[in-house]
This record gives C-alpha cells, sequence and structure tokens, in this order.
C-alpha cells in the first residue's frame, strides 16, 4: 500500500489560509501550529474574526455618511431638476439583484460543500471508533477466558489428575502457555481513550455542523426573499416595501459579516489542522500510544513493520501448544479418568473462541482499516469542508456588497418615486384638456359651461348641415385627446371628424362662429 504522503497531499488553498498573519489581542504574532488547547491560539482566530467586525463598522458608517449627505442635498437636486434620471436607480436596481442571486447560489453550493466534508469526516470517526471499539472488546474477552474460564477448568483438571504426574505437569504447561497470552494482551495499548476522545469528537461536530447548516440555509432563504422583495418594491415603487427592504437589509448586512467573521477563522483553523495533521495527533495519543504504533497507522507503508507482530506470533504460538495439549489428554486421559473430559472439552471450546477473537484481532490492528479512516476523514474536512468554507466566505463577501449598493440605491428609489408623485400634482386640475382628468371628481359647474358652449354652436352649425344632437359632455381619455389634439391641428383629412367622447362640431364650426361674431369669446372656469 502506498505510503499517506502520496495518499494525503494538503490542498493549496490550506497553505494560503494557514499563512494568515496570527495575532492575540495585544497584536503580537502567534505561531500558526494548530493548538486549540492554548488561549494564545485561540485568540488569534478570534483576532480574525473581529477583523470582520471592524469592516461592519466602517460599512455602517459610510451608509450613514452617505444617508445623511443624500438627505441633506435633496432640496439642491430638486431644485436643479424636477424629475432625476431613473437610469442610474435601475441600473443599481439590476446589478444588485445578479450580484445577490450569483451569492445566494454560491453559498448554497458552499453549504452543501462544507456539510458534505463534515458528514465523510464523522462517518470516519464513527468507523475508527467502532474499530477501536472492537479491539477493546476483543482483548477484554480474550484476556477474561484465559484468566477466569481457564484457570477454573484447571484447577479442576490439577485435582482430578493428581495421581499421575505426566497429566498434572501437561496442566502446568499449558497454564505457562495461558500466562504468555495474558502477556501480549496486556501488552496491548489501552484504546479505551482513544474511543472515548473519539466518540465525543464526532458527536460534538455533528451537531455543531447540523446548527451551522441550518443558520446558512435560512441566512440564505432570507437574502433571497429580500431581493425578490426588493424588485418587486422597485417594480411597483412602493414606499412602504422600499421602508421593510431598507430595515431588513441592514440586519442581513450585519448578517453577513458576521458570517464572514466566522468562516474565515473557522476555515483558518482548520487550515492550520490540515497542514500538519500527523504532529498534531502524534502530540494528542502520545500519553496512551507509543511513537511507533502511531507512526505505523498515520503512514501504514509496507515498509514499516507491524508493532504488534510479535505478540500475535506469541499469542498464536502458545494458542496452538495449548491445542495440542488438550487433544492429547482427551485422548489418553478420559479412557483413565472419565470425570475429566468435561472440563477438557470446557478448555477445547475455550481455546477455539479464543483463536476466533484472534483472527479478528489480527485484521483489525491491520494499519489498512485505520488509516483509510484517517484518509476519508482528511479528504472530508480538508478538501469538501475547507472549500465549502471559502465559497460561504465569498457569499459573505457578495451579499456585503449587494445588500451595500441596495442601502445605497434605496434613497434614490425613494427620491425618484417622490418627484414623480410632486410632477403629477403640479398639473393643472382646471385643464379640460389634462389627462389626468379622468381621474379627478366630475365638477358640474364646470361642465355647465361647456355644454352651453356646445349647444350654442351645434344650434348655429345644424342650419347649414343636419348633424345630430351634441351629446352630454365627459371626461375625455388620453386617447381621444390626442386625436382631438390632431384634429385642431387643421389637418384636412380630419376636418368633418367631430370630436371623440365630447360631442363638440368639428373645428370648422368654430371658424365659422369666430367670423360671425368676433367679440364672442368662450369662458373656461
Amino acid at each position: 500500500m502506498a505510503t499517506a504522503r502520496l495518499d494525503y497531499i494538503a490542498p493549496w488553498w490550506t497553505y494560503w489560509l494557514h499563512n494568515f498573519p496570527h495575532f492575540n489581542f495585544t497584536f503580537q504574532p502567534v505561531d500558526n501550529t494548530f493548538r486549540p488547547g492554548e488561549a494564545s491560539y485561540h485568540q488569534s482566530l478570534v483576532f480574525l474574526a473581529c477583523i470582520s467586525a471592524a469592516g461592519l463598522v466602517l460599512s455602517l458608517l459610510l451608509l450613514s455618511v452617505y444617508l445623511t449627505s443624500v438627505c441633506c442635498c435633496r432640496k439642491e437636486e430638486e431644485e436643479e431638476t424636477k424629475r432625476p434620471d431613473s437610469c442610474c436607480v435601475s441600473w443599481t436596481a439590476v446589478i444588485t439583484g445578479l450580484i445577490l442571486c450569483s451569492a445566494v447560489g454560491v453559498g448554497f453550493y458552499g453549504n452543501s460543500q462544507t456539510n458534505d466534508g463534515v458528514y465523510q469526516l464523522t462517518y470516519s470517526l464513527h468507523n475508527a471508533n467502532h474499530t477501536l471499539g472492537g479491539l477493546n472488546s476483543l482483548v477484554s474477552s480474550s484476556l477474561g477466558s484465559m484468566e477466569v474460564g481457564l484457570q477454573q477448568h484447571l484447577n479442576r483438571l490439577d485435582e482430578i489428575f493428581a495421581a499421575r504426574g505426566d497429566y498434572v505437569q501437561a496442566l502446568r504447561f499449558m497454564g505457562q502457555m495461558a500466562d504468555n497470552i495474558i502477556r501480549q494482551l496486556t501488552a496491548m495499548p489501552d484504546l479505551s481513550k482513544a474511543k472515548v476522545d473519539l466518540s465525543a469528537i464526532a458527536d460534538q461536530t455533528d451537531y455543531v455542523e447540523y446548527y451551522r447548516w441550518l443558520t446558512y440555509l435560512l441566512l440564505l432563504i432570507l437574502d433571497l426573499v429580500i431581493c425578490l422583495v426588493a424588485c418587486l418594491g422597485v417594480a411597483k415603487q412602493s414606499r412602504w416595501l422600499l421602508t421593510m427592504i431598507m430595515v431588513f437589509g441592514v440586519i442581513s448586512l450585519v448578517l453577513s459579516w458576521a458570517s464572514l467573521g466566522a468562516g474565515t477563522a473557522t476555515a483558518v483553523g482548520t487550515s492550520d489542522f490540515c497542514v500538519s495533521p500527523d504532529k498534531f495527533i502524534a502530540n494528542r495519543t502520545k500519553e496512551f500510544l507509543s511513537a511507533e504504533v502511531t507512526h505505523y497507522y498515520l503512514y501504514c507503508s509496507q515498509s514499516l513493520p507491524n508493532p504488534f507482530q510479535q505478540s500475535l506470533t506469541i499469542f498464536q504460538r502458545s494458542l496452538t501448544t495449548m491445542q495440542i495439549q488438550i487433544q492429547g489428554l482427551l485422548q489418553f486421559s478420559v479412557p483413565v479418568f472419565p470425570t475429566a473430559e468435561r472440563d477438557l472439552l470446557g478448555i477445547q471450546r475455550l481455546l477455539n473462541s479464543t483463536e476466533f477473537n484472534l483472527n479478528q484481532l489480527t485484521a483489525l490492528l491491520d494499519c489498512r482499516g485505520l488509516h483509510k479512516n484517517y484518509l476519508d476523514g482528511l479528504m472530508g474536512v480538508c478538501y469538501d469542508g475547507v472549500e465549502g468554507l471559502l465559497y460561504l466566505c465569498l457569499f459573505s463577501l457578495l451579499s456585503v456588497s449587494a445588500f451595500c449598493a441596495m442601502l445605497c440605491a434605496i434613497p434614490r428609489a425613494w427620491t425618484l418615486i417622490t418627484s414623480r408623485d410632486r410632477a403629477y400634482d403640479d398639473i393643472d386640475e382646471e385643464d379640460p384638456f389634462n389627462p389626468q382628468a379622468r381621474h379627478m371628481t366630475f365638477n358640474p359647474s364646470r361642465a355647465s359651461h361647456v355644454q352651453s358652449f356646445c349647444s350654442y354652436s351645434s344650434s348655429l352649425d345644424s342650419q347649414a348641415s343636419p348633424h345630430p344632437p351634441p351629446q352630454t359632455a365627459a371626461i375625455l381619455p388620453t386617447s381621444e385627446y390626442m386625436n382631438q389634439s390632431m384634429l385642431f391641428g387643421g389637418n384636412p383629412r380630419y376636418e368633418n371628424v367631430p370630436l371623440i367622447g365630447r360631442g363638440s362640431p368639428p373645428p370648422s364650426t368654430f371658424r365659422n362662429i369666430f367670423s360671425q361674431n368676433e367679440n364672442y369669446l368662450p369662458v373656461y372656469d
């Protein structure tokens, strides 16, 4: 099998993150070796998160200055132009929406990648924990069989064979072989501590990862909803929607900066581990594992000798010798001592079960199983996990940029909506040709003048041409107003077309009226 160095190579982004400056709270440089138990190393990671907090304060300060300047300069802009240009606001909204949608897509991918990497890590930890638990169980079972079960059978057989010195000597020899097996099993490393550590790490990692995944999922959904509502607010030009987006935009900006700080600190700390994981594991296991055993499982090369091979060989030879002795006693002693058959068969069953445990123990002690779990865990956390954290940091940066642009564009959009409403308010409501007149309440006093004038002009024109009596004056739609404007332009093609929906005579009638009575002037309210 290939060595661990050939199977696992730390990715380039872990070295890049590992080289980030590490400072404590007093701005003193700290060693970037992964040391989670030391307070100075914790401070270096918290310091990286505080950089994002400083960025949050700076962005909020700049946004406050910008919004204050927009509010103070609004009156000057209103004097210079009646209606501000909406092109800048529209393009800003489009670009902000695209950036935010891209950020959400990157965030979903990064969240999934990180979750996959952490799941692979915890799965490997549980597999390794199962292997170590199996080793402890096999060692304990074999020790119990040799120390308790075998000794009871030997004591009874010693009483039965008391008259035969050769049989007693065979029993003493079997006791020596059992002592050899016990010594070899006792020399096995105590892996119970490693089992507890792996179980605690796996459970704690699962717990933290679940809430991390859920938090990022809710943040991504919030950003997506804000993007959709912002597009709706700009399209409908709704002030209350823009106000709501302003509030939630500030909240999302704070959350984005917080996620950036947490993601950066986590990615740097994980990269510190991924750059040299062997060194960290060797330091953590030196209390209950020898350096030779740790090196064997971390590198697992064919050139490395198995540190348990000698113990397993002695175990196997002693067990085989005991089985040969039992076979001889069953063959020669049972015809002379029939009462010894039960204990001899009991010892034979015990040796068979011990041999089965020995075969399983030999397979579990081989480095390939634990080393595969070790490599799978490293691949999960250092490749998928750290890569996903980098994508989540990119998502946070894009979200910060998008929300800053959105918060800057919303006051401009508000001003645009206000100027549009003011432009509508400036239109003369008394103008009968005002397109907004269709939205106004009908005024009977004004309509009476128009109706009387139309009635008078229709009576004069009825003398020359048989036209139907004019209809009652009505409110004029915009399209009809444009048609009448063309009629008043004097185009001979539409000379005899009446004014649509107004019951008014053609323009030629007005010229006849004015030629007959030059002093007549129609009066409008």
